[in-house]
């Protein structure tokens, strides 16, 4: 896509739109990707269920390239991709197969830095009685506590969810060591990539978790697809009914879905890069025009696109409130919004108050470019400074 395309059909006395810089809560569809869920809609509509005639062939057919698309990138079986609404509704197939493949509570093991949807599903299952849970401590960057993951697996655990990059901060987990060490102890294990499909290397064949949890508009597919892969599932061990009823496969997503995770395979490494390169750049310009600024999370071992800072003195609501219409970014895991709670990542990191009243979640995409970074950096620099200003003012008098 043409970066300044959108911007070209514009005057120049017309205001800039905001910069766009939240892709970690979603990203706007590739307009290829768009092109694909569009054909399947208006030409190739067909119900994939039916087949007895060629609109229904030619619909499975598209839901079968999708999944080979989805086993290529991610080193999968054909066999073991499953189809959902997203990244919700795959944990939620996901835990509760495992609980049905137990007779007695399912013991989980969770990271206290999981998304939201991965801890309100497991607490939800033990509040009904079919789950125990246990939680695995995160050190100051959010990484796993090693200690803390062989204590609870030495207690006696049946899933353990970890993701494999943390939605907030960026952390990148050794997701390979982890299913090593449950494994060692008895454990399944479910890992969230929604993060981080596309931007890290992922083997599902030589890594061996159970279940593996995708979500099509976090890299330019459309909401409400997304994919729940493992090589243990099965709908009977949900519903108790062999041979259980499917839903009308969402065959516009799905092929949509496919063909974003090719995108990803072919593209995704260079985009990586790049971004990588066009955040330090991020970094570096925002550490020179605020003092004081902090990074949360490793300077390392973080996605490519991810920056999550602090700058204590300037909570991050009225940070957020300077900077609409100018700047998108976030506090924090959209499922959080409405929540009125700081975040239970950074809780979890024990961050001082300061550091959680001021965060700022900063996520860059495929169509962010080196102006967008520069005017982002000077808004939210200025934004964060005017409210320093102000804040410094009403505690003076």
């Amino acid at each position: 896509m043409n970066e300044h395309t959108f911007a070209s059909r514009h005057s120049t006395s017309a205001p800039m739109p905001a910069v766009y810089l939240d892709h970690h809560a979603t990203t706007p569809v590739d307009p290829r990707v768009a092109e694909v869920a569009i054909r399947m809609m208006v030409e190739e509509f067909g119900n994939a269920n039916g087949v007895e005639n060629i609109h229904g062939e030619r619909a499975a057919s598209a839901v079968a390239q999708a999944k080979e698309r989805v086993a290529q990138l991610l080193g999968a079986e054909l066999g073991d991709v499953y189809f959902t609404s997203g990244s919700t509704e795959a944990i939620q197939l996901a835990i509760s197969h495992s609980i049905g493949t137990r007779r007695a509570p399912l013991r989980i093991a969770i990271s206290r830095v999981e998304h939201k949807a991965v801890i309100d599903t497991a607490s939800h299952a033990e509040r009904i009685g079919m789950a125990v849970l246990s939680w695995i401590d995160v050190d100051d960057k959010a990484q796993i506590d090693r200690s803390s993951l062989l204590s609870v697996l030495q207690g006696g655990v049946d899933l353990v969810c970890v993701m494999a990059a943390n939605n907030e901060v960026g952390t990148i987990y050794p997701i390979g060591e982890i299913v090593r060490t449950a494994s060692e102890h008895g454990a399944d294990v479910l890992i969230d990539a929604t993060q981080a499909i596309g931007r890290m290397p992922l083997n599902l064949e030589d890594l061996g978790a159970a279940y593996v949890i995708l979500s099509g508009h976090k890299i330019y597919a459309p909401k409400g697809i997304g994919a729940l892969i493992s090589p243990v599932f099965e709908y009977s061990s949900i519903f108790g009914l062999q041979g259980a009823h499917h839903p009308t496969p969402n065959v516009s997503g799905i092929a949509a879905f496919g063909f974003a995770c090719e995108l990803m395979e072919l593209e995704g490494e260079a985009e990586s890069r790049r971004l990588t390169q066009l955040r330090d750049q991020l970094q570096e310009r925002l550490h020179s025009l605020v003092s004081g600024l902090i990074v949360n999370g490793p300077e390392t071992a973080r996605l490519p696109h991810n920056l999550h800072i602090s700058a204590p003195g300037a909570p991050n609501d009225v940070i957020l409130s300077r900077l609409r219409g100018k700047v998108s970014i976030s506090t924090g895991s959209a499922c959080n919004i409405g929540a009125q709670e700081p975040s239970h990542v950074l809780r979890a990191m024990r961050l001082p108050e300061p550091y959680i009243d001021s965060c700022l979640r900063i996520g860059l995409g495929r169509t962010t470019t080196a102006n967008d970074v520069e005017r982002a950096a000077v808004a939210i620099a200025e934004a964060i400074n005017d409210v320093r200003s102000s804040f410094s003012g009403v505690l003076d008098v």
